[in-house]
């Protein structure tokens, strides 16, 4: 694939990534939970808040084995792309109309662009074995999470002035810079997923008569790699180990900020955490793409995992603004490098001409491993009254995570993944 090719998969991630910075990390929890969620117990918007991540995920979870399925068959990733990259840009711009006490309404547009935003990623994610070298997808999928980093940081910078300054962009109050922003990033999105759409084009396939509907053919495939999965015997360890610590990660992620808001940390300095952590992950995330050459992905990606462990700890005892930056910085550290390593390896091991279809599983995944996460923080938190034992509480997908990792092995993985594949296991593809 070419540079421009690459460097137009890079760019959607430049875009769709001021969904997970402004509206799921961000400006979006503390709207909600001081506009959205007015009149309701501080406890409550924040197990409010984090239910409506678990029910998101779970929707996309039970989706992405059948769209990836459907995807491989139908030669149509970047169709299913569109239309899920749309669906989130749409909700993003609607929560400029949530209003004070409107709490269900913004847990339904959050729902809907979470699913957009993450069904979207099932195709690009599944775009990382067919733009990159073997050799260079460790690079590749690394420097995608730093224009990531980038383009999420700088929109993100914008929103926070323009809130924190809102009579400088002729605004009346802090509350319509919000909704403002929402608006910000569904342009932005827009405007930086051009590159892909136009660019980036899929491995043929042979063509051949359909004689199912894709919904049919979906069920089918899924029923089938079900069956098949188990012949790859590291690439599903290594799926259970990713389900762990990325139930962790994600958890923090999403609930940071309003956990942040609920121990009475303010609002300018929780969003100046978050793009402390943005910025600091940029060359971060770079770094760790280089680390795995010299030291392995799977010792760089222990590195990671040790860390956050280290970042639960510290939330826990977090009481003053000094506190939160230094656990965004810490997370900045390492989020990226975490995340881009397990795309990585994972598409090592993924079987060819099976990219979205195994995408699929990594979807179904990590959306899983992000329902019990915020689900577990917020009903602690609601039957404890208070956050912090929610958050102490991720101890557990770290150390699961790190303890099943121990029984990958990457390199036989990929030996697993070459194998001569039966006449009914192979793909041919519409």
């Amino acid at each position: 694939m070419t540079k421009k090719t690459k460097i137009s998969w890079m760019m959607y991630d430049f875009g769709n990534s001021a969904f997970s910075t402004t509206i799921m990390a961000a400006v979006l929890p503390i709207f909600y939970y001081d506009v959205a969620a007015a009149g309701l117990e501080e406890s409550l918007a924040t197990s409010y808040w984090g239910y409506s991540q678990s029910i998101a995920v779970l929707i996309v979870a039970f989706m992405a084995p059948f769209l990836g399925a459907i995807s491989d068959f139908s030669a149509a990733k970047k169709k299913f792309l569109q239309f899920f990259a749309f669906m989130g840009i749409i909700a993003s711009i609607l929560l400029a109309f949530v209003n004070e006490g409107e709490y269900i309404f913004a847990s339904i547009l959050l729902i809907i662009g979470t699913i957009g935003f993450s069904g979207a990623n099932i195709f690009y994610d599944a775009f990382l074995p067919e733009i990159a070298d073997e050799d260079e997808i460790d690079k590749v999928s690394s420097n995608g999470f730093a224009f990531g980093y980038i383009g999420g940081g700088v929109l993100l910078a914008i929103n926070l002035l323009m809130i924190l300054k809102y009579d400088w962009f002729g605004m009346p109050n802090a509350t319509i810079a919000s909704q403002v922003s929402f608006v910000s990033v569904g342009v932005w999105w827009f405007v930086f997923s051009l590159p892909l759409l136009k660019n980036v084009h899929e491995e043929k396939k042979t063509k051949i008569k359909r004689d199912k509907s894709y919904a049919a053919i979906g069920i089918g495939r899924v029923t089938t790699t079900f069956k098949e999965i188990k012949h790859y015997k590291h690439l599903l360890i290594f799926l259970f180990a990713f389900w762990m610590y990325n139930d962790g990660i994600s958890t923090i992620i999403k609930m940071a900020t309003i956990y942040g808001r609920d121990i009475g940390i303010g609002q300018n300095a929780l969003i100046a955490a978050l793009l402390i952590t943005q910025f600091v992950g940029i060359p971060c995330t770079v770094f760790f793409g280089w680390l795995a050459k010299k030291i392995t992905p799977k010792r760089a990606l222990y590195i990671t995992l040790y860390t956050y462990l280290f970042i639960v700890i510290l939330g826990y005892f977090m009481n003053s603004a000094l506190h939160f930056y230094m656990l965004a910085i810490c997370v900045g550290l390492v989020q990226g490098g975490a995340q881009s390593l397990s795309r990585s390896i994972f598409g090592r091991m993924v079987p060819k001409n099976k990219h979205a279809e195994f995408y699929g599983f990594y979807g179904i995944s990590s959306k899983f491993a992000a329902i019990f996460g915020p689900f577990l923080f917020a009903l602690v938190g609601q039957l404890t009254g208070s956050s912090r034992l929610g958050i102490v509480s991720l101890v557990v997908f770290f150390i699961g995570g790190i303890i099943l990792l121990r029984f990958v092995n990457i390199e036989q993985g990929m030996k697993e993944a070459r194998r001569p594949q039966t006449a009914e296991e192979s793909n041919v593809y519409e």
